[in-house]
């Protein structure tokens, strides 16, 4: 009996701040080893018991049973890390089969295939070698000279590669006075010889006076030496005398149906290293020949290889089936891999799934949940219930009833399901409203029910959409599942700001019929026919009528108009019972209480009951002046209601809006019921002008036709205009369409009310379908002359599903692209973090409207606002201080701003931010999703990659082929913000001016070339720019133009603007036409999200000349780490690193980053290992993704360092109480019933109507005081 002396167990996570990866030594790996796997087999096909000393072993690897030795001598705890006398075996738990580590010892050296073979090979640049020489050498080949004696009699050198023969003819010349040797065992020898500190210095000399290529090459070879130098790692640790076998249980051997078994592809691989390692070890005792062993010895070194990276040299080792066996390696990359299968995502427990069905009877913080599902799902919690309860007498009991499903059972779930939030998700999970919390309501049946108003943030709809079901356990969990991720809390879109909670389809059209005004109509007499045309009848509290009468227009009488009402009820019950319609102009009295007199207000009735639950405090009326008026006294279409939101979302926060929301949710569903609103054939009116335009139309082309036969314009002339001219006519059609639908017809009120379909659609029903695109992007020339109503004939189908096909292959590929772009936007943003309050800067970025040609794409106030201003802002005229310095610019300032015709204001900017690491609250502005300021820990690189990444599925991707226009097809969509992401050089490249000047002149050549010539402002020579005949010159004679200006039209190369322009520029650049792309679909995004992005790209420095700092000639490295090698240097009173800053693309930036485990786990994760390891580099795990690899908490919100000594006192004391609920947006008088009730459960009564309250803001104090802070 003995002792088990290893340390056994887990590294607690949360005990370590920072992991090295490192060169493993042979001590090092025989210090993990538990034994030596000398056998090739693994179980006995008999027992199905693990051999001894193969690779399942249990006296290296330990038990496969808990607490049972290999002979069963020793059966129980009892006898704990005793060690049996009969078969060596521990008795211990059987999990250490996952942890303990067995070896293998070679009987020679081999190579180790990541740092011979990977570019740029690191063995060779040790050596100062080729990558085929040092291969030729390790594969015996070739030979490799280790002594070359007495050079000046042998003519050797060291390293020297001698082929066979050479290698006889030196040694029948020269005998033993020199030494060479081929295969591992050589390399291992050389890489011992050298000292590193010398090789170093000697490099270091080299270089300063080297230039060109050699330099390239010296500081190449500099930076592996320095790597192994600095990290303690030695070269010949590159040659491995010992291979490590990994723990059993992680390439399990599994036994089938069948009776065959099923095993990881590594114990095959391990067999063959164990087979030909044991048939050397026999070569060399029987003393073989030496070609027998040399070939043996190189069968070696391939199975090593093929264990460790299968495929990267030579042919892969297959397995049954032509199937290439997975190594080491393959565990590791790729989607599969370890990393991305295992560490990033992990399966969860306590959770389901099942289809979607619309709840609109539901609040909005809750969902339906199935009874089968929620009794699953909470089973735990249900179980210990009935126990504590007295309905079970134990665990096993309560098992039963819960299996049996008895009465009891459905009252204890209801208590548990009633404070418990559930959280929803819905694949793919494209932003942070992807997931959300609910208030779990029991529902029969066996699908999820889901609010309505939630769709759009989930982009769910009902046609069979499945949804996933989490439960938070820890009471951890389910605070920040209430607190953050309740739906309440989400009602703002993180991209830009907007209510992501707006009615849709079925509510607007409920919301635009009841606030409908009613329709006017003309009847006058054209060439002899009566023409009736219809308008909507316009009119406010200022009464238009009037002007609609003088134009003709008479209005529509409705059942009840001209009535006039005591009150709301009043004129409600004339409603109900028949004698006033919802569109009748109706007069009522109006009181705000019961002191109040009161005063007539005239509206419809709909608008009326509209009002019964909108906040009258909005802003939409001034109240100073007019207290009786209807806040919302307009037609309610889609935007309209958005502002609406908007509006009370500023004054109410979270509850009133909920409210609302619920109210406008219900009336909606009830009047688009009332509304009846269908659709029929005698809606699809076509125009009678449309035959007439389309005959003009034709008339124009078969001009431009004759015009091309005869030879006065060119193709590309004639498809343009032929182009333009039939998009002319379809658009004169689609007007004239529109026109003549009056405001009441089905199709008008869908499309103008924003509640389904569009102005293009109806043109396509009831006008002409117009010219269509083929799948190269090109566009047919046979436009669709006729529209769905009438039908198409054979040709106009077939030439429409030309572009309608390419529709569906784009859809799925742009799905993946667009997945494929948030993942590389995650990768190099996830550690953008608000670290710090205030970073101190007196910097920032000078941002003014975005103009794009004659339109305007973003005004100045969308800009500023939500941001902090860099200096004081000051009016012009008046001088008079709008917003100090360092304050953020609020909505109404914004506009002011505006108003006062300032165009350009000066911000703090996350480009100029001076935080270590992340940014500061000061510079980030305004959290979008809260529309307060930023808190410390919010992870704000995340919000900025998801708001990116989330609408580039509505992006497009197509090239448009613009018919030979400039010869250049356009890149748009979704590839142009990948371009501009990845900093690539676009196609159709416009020409750049390189230094400020004056156009002199444009003159046509000979050579199909124009030249522009331009004299420099500061030098006063000339220089031309040929330019292709085919390109647009933007440019003017006698026009002044700056360097990294265009020439001629088209995209410009990211770089050279940067090299033209410096940061500020290529800022600009990257915000402006990212911003242009997705403006062009309508997305708007918040520049502070592109922002983020830009400065991480720009983050990096090329170190030109180190002086005498640390740091490496060709090294890339952070501002902030040049800065500190400065500082150190400076103390010392030595020269600093000279550096220039890089612009790179975000896929290089995230290989770049610090931390070697994010980057591994992003792409290339052998090449960025085998890189760390040389270095020996420490991850400091400051980022998102390398916390939850090695199951830590993300550094981000509550999981900060700053956080970490908070203590909550859980008190039951009434400040408790009082914290709670003015967190969750409840002042103390809505707790009381005043006004709208919510207690603690969570249930929400709609509001008495005209009455809704505002609640006392969130005091950031209030956690102060609940809590106990440890420094």
């Amino acid at each position: 009996m003995a002792e088990n002396t290893k340390n056994n167990g887990y590294l607690e996570s949360s005990t370590f701040e920072s992991l090295q990866i490192k060169l493993a030594s042979t001590e090092k790996i025989l210090d993990w080893s538990y034994g030596e796997v000398t056998k090739p087999e693994t179980i006995n096909y008999r027992t199905l018991k693990p051999e001894r000393d193969g690779l399942f072993c249990e006296r290296i690897f330990g038990p496969t049973k808990d607490w049972e030795c290999h002979c069963r001598k020793y059966k129980s705890i009892t006898h704990k890390g005793i060690i049996c006398d009969r078969c060596g075996v521990e008795v211990t738990k059987a999990k250490v089969r996952r942890e303990r580590m067995g070896h293998i010892k070679l009987a020679a050296p081999v190579s180790h295939i990541w740092y011979f073979k990977g570019i740029p090979s690191r063995m060779g640049l040790v050596l100062e070698m080729t990558p085929r020489n040092l291969e030729r050498v390790l594969y015996f080949a070739s030979y490799v000279v280790l002594d070359p004696g007495d050079t000046k009699v042998t003519g050797l050198v060291e390293k020297q590669i001698l082929s066979e023969q050479e290698y006889r003819d030196a040694r029948a010349a020269y005998g033993n006075t020199f030494r060479a040797g081929m295969g591992a065992e050589s390399v291992k020898e050389l890489l011992k010889k050298i000292d590193l500190e010398e090789l170093s210095s000697k490099l270091r000399e080299e270089l300063k006076t080297s230039t060109g290529q050699k330099k390239i090459k010296l500081i190449r070879r500099l930076e592996v030496v320095e790597a192994l130098r600095l990290s303690g790692n030695r070269p010949e640790w590159m040659i491995l005398d010992v291979v490590p076998v990994i723990p059993p249980d992680l390439r399990p051997m599994v036994q089938l149906d069948g009776g065959r078994f099923a095993t990881s592809d590594l114990n095959d691989l391990y067999r063959r290293v164990i087979n030909r390692n044991n048939r050397l070890n026999r070569l060399l005792e029987l003393g073989a020949p030496d070609i027998i062993v040399r070939n043996e010895k190189r069968m070696l070194q391939e199975a090593v290889d093929s264990l460790i990276d299968n495929g990267r040299r030579g042919r892969a080792v297959t397995g049954p089936g032509g199937r290439a066996l997975k190594s080491l390696s393959d565990m590791l990359k790729g989607k599969q891999g370890r990393f991305r299968q295992n560490l990033l995502g992990k399966r969860v427990d306590y959770s389901g799934r099942s289809v979607i069905v619309v709840g609109p009877e539901l609040k909005f913080y809750q969902c339906g949940l199935p009874k089968k599902m929620a009794l699953e799902l909470f089973k735990p919690f249900i179980m210990k219930e009935l126990v504590e309860q007295d309905f079970a007498h134990n665990i096993k009991n309560a098992k039963r009833m819960v299996e049996k499903v008895r009465p009891e059972v459905w009252d204890v779930l209801e208590g548990i399901i009633k404070e418990h939030p559930v959280m929803l998700n819905r694949a793919p999970t494209l932003h942070r409203l992807g997931i959300q919390a609910f208030e779990p309501v029991l529902v029969e049946g066996k699908a999820i029910k889901l609010h309505p108003l939630v769709c759009t943030a989930f982009n769910a709809d009902f046609d069979g959409d499945q949804m996933a079901v989490h439960v938070p356990l820890s009471v951890e969990a389910q605070a920040e599942a209430r607190f953050l991720m309740l739906s309440v809390n989400n009602i703002l879109a993180p991209k830009d700001g907007s209510p992501i909670t707006t009615p849709t389809q079925d509510m607007i059209l409920g919301a635009y019929y009841l606030t409908y005004p009613g329709t006017c109509k003309k009847v006058e007499m054209v060439d002899g026919k009566e023409k009736v045309s219809y308008s909507m009848d316009e009119f406010s509290n200022k009464q238009i009528d009037d002007n609609n009468k003088a134009e003709g227009f008479v209005r529509i009488p409705e059942k009840g108009d001209g009535k006039v009402f005591t009150d709301i009820d009043e004129m409600l019950m004339a409603y109900q019972n028949g004698a006033a319609n919802l569109h009748a102009r109706v007069k009522v009295r109006i009181r705000l209480d019961e002191k109040d007199s009161g005063k007539i207000v005239e509206s419809t009735v709909g608008r009326f009951i509209f009002n019964q639950g909108i906040p009258q405090d909005l802003g939409f009326v001034d109240r100073s002046v007019d207290k009786h008026s209807l806040e919302i006294n307009v037609l309610c279409g889609k935007k309209k209601l958005g502002e609406i939101i908007d509006h009370c979302y500023r004054i109410h926060e979270n509850t009133g809006t909920v409210l609302m929301l619920d109210y406008i949710k219900s009336i909606g569903y009830k009047y688009s019921t009332k509304a009846a609103v269908s659709i029929g054939i005698s809606d699809m009116k076509i125009p009678d002008s449309k035959w007439d335009i389309i005959d003009a139309a034709q008339r124009h082309v078969d001009r431009y036709e004759k015009e091309y036969r005869r030879g006065t314009i060119t193709n590309n002339e004639r498809v343009t205009n032929l182009v333009e001219t039939w998009n002319k006519a379809t658009d004169d059609i689609g007007d004239a369409l529109m026109d003549s639908l009056e405001p009441g017809n089905n199709l008008n009120i869908m499309a103008t009310s924003g509640a389904r379909g569009s102005k293009n659609q109806i043109r396509q029903i009831g006008g002409m379908r117009g010219l269509m695109g083929t799948a190269t992007g090109k566009t047919v020339e046979i436009p669709i002359k006729a529209n769905f109503r009438e039908g198409l004939s054979i040709l106009e189908y077939f030439i429409s599903s030309n572009g309608a096909r390419k529709g569906l292959a784009d859809t799925a590929l742009r799905t993946a692209d667009s997945g494929y772009l948030t993942r590389r936007l995650v990768d190099v943003s996830h550690n953008v973090i608000v670290r710090d309050y205030d970073c101190g800067t007196e910097d920032g970025v000078e941002v003014s409207a975005f103009v794009d040609g004659k339109e305007i794409l973003e005004n100045l106030s969308d800009r500023i606002v939500g941001r902090t201003a860099a200096e004081d802002i000051v009016d012009p005229k008046t001088e008079e201080l709008l917003v100090e310095k360092n304050t953020e610019i609020d909505d109404m300032m914004a506009e002011e701003i505006e108003k006062r015709g300032i165009e350009a204001v000066k911000i703090r900017s996350i480009m100029t931010c001076r935080s270590k690491s992340g940014v500061c609250a000061k510079c980030y502005g305004r959290n979008l999703a809260t529309g307060e300021e930023v808190n410390i820990g919010e992870s704000v690189g995340i919000t900025a990659a998801q708001s990116i990444g989330e609408p580039g599925t509505q992006l497009t991707m197509r090239t448009f082929h613009t018919g030979g226009v400039a010869g250049s097809d356009i890149t748009q969509g979704l590839p142009r913000v990948e371009e501009l992401f990845e900093a690539r050089k676009p196609k159709g490249l416009a020409e750049i001016c390189e230094e400020d000047g004056i156009v002199r002149k444009i003159e046509s050549r000979q050579n199909d070339k124009t030249r522009v010539t331009v004299i420099s402002s500061e030098t006063g020579e000339s220089k031309t720019y040929d330019v292709p005949f085919n390109a647009i010159v933007i440019v003017k004679e006698g026009q002044h133009i700056a360097a990294g200006d265009n020439i001629t039209q088209g995209p410009l190369n990211p770089h050279d603007i940067f090299r033209l322009k410096g940061v500020k520029g290529v800022y600009d650049y990257l915000l402006m036409e990212v911003q242009r792309v997705y403006r062009n679909q309508g997305v708007d995004i918040n520049d502070k999200h592109i922002e983020i992005i830009a400065s991480q790209m720009l983050s990096k420095f090329k170190i030109e000349d180190p002086g005498d700092t640390d740091l490496l000639p060709g090294g890339m490295y952070g501002a902030i780490e040049l800065e500190d090698a400065n500082a150190a240097a400076a103390e010392e009173n030595g020269a600093p690193a000279l550096g220039k800053q890089l612009l790179l693309g975000i896929t290089k930036a995230s290989l770049a980053t610090n931390s070697f485990l994010s980057a591994a786990s992003f792409q290339e994760t052998t090449r960025v290992l085998t890189d760390a390891a040389i270095k020996g580099k420490t991850d400091r795990l400051l980022g998102l993704k390398e916390n939850v690899i090695i199951g830590k908490l993300i550094p981000a919100g509550t999981g900060m360092r700053r956080y970490k000594n908070v203590k909550v006192d859980y008190g039951e004391n009434e400040e408790y109480i009082n914290a709670f609920d003015k967190l969750n947006g409840i002042s103390e008088e809505d707790s009381q019933g005043d006004g709208f009730v919510l207690d603690r459960t969570g249930e929400l009564d709609i509001p008495l109507p005209l009455e809704t309250e505002t609640p006392d803001a969130i005091e950031d104090e209030t956690l102060e005081e609940i809590t106990e802070v440890e420094e």
